[in-house]
């Protein structure tokens, strides 16, 4: 029986993105212990030992995408991926609470379609998408 789904943050500055997750976005977590994941990453020695934490991101959905398709008559084509997104219920209200905490934003909110959005800058790592969605959501579905 499947009982989450894992997410992987790959990230330059592991140190610097676990912070972001737990200082700015105030995630819950676990911690595995002190291990080793400077230089090689492997954990395995020789390393300068960080702390390795795992976040609780909350409820969740799975959405899938094609790699082409047209829409409002515009065609458009994208190479396979995955995308990390994280939701909120009023993107204003959550973009200041965010920047209070040290949260900086690649741009300015904007309609997107599919919800109004931002991109917000994590330490380390790619942006992720912060956004208000339009659309039906099933992450509080029983």
């Amino acid at each position: 029986m499947i009982t989450a789904i894992h997410t992987l943050v790959y990230s330059d500055d592991a140190t610097a993105t676990r912070a972001f997750f737990k200082d700015v976005l105030q995630w819950p977590f676990v911690s595995e212990g002190e291990q080793g994941d400077a230089g090689t990453g492997s954990g395995t020695g020789g390393e300068d030992p960080t702390e390795w934490l795992i976040f609780r991101t909350g409820p969740s959905e799975l959405g899938v995408h094609p790699t082409a398709d047209e829409h409002d008559g515009r065609s458009y084509r994208s190479t396979r991926h995955h995308s990390i997104s994280v939701m909120c219920d009023d993107l204003d209200a959550t973009v200041a609470q965010l920047s209070e905490r040290g949260a900086e934003f690649a741009d300015e909110p904007q309609e997107m379609g599919f919800g109004r959005g931002v991109s917000l800058r994590v330490p380390g790592a790619d942006d992720i998408l912060l956004y208000q969605p339009h659309h039906a959501t099933a992450y509080d579905l029983g």
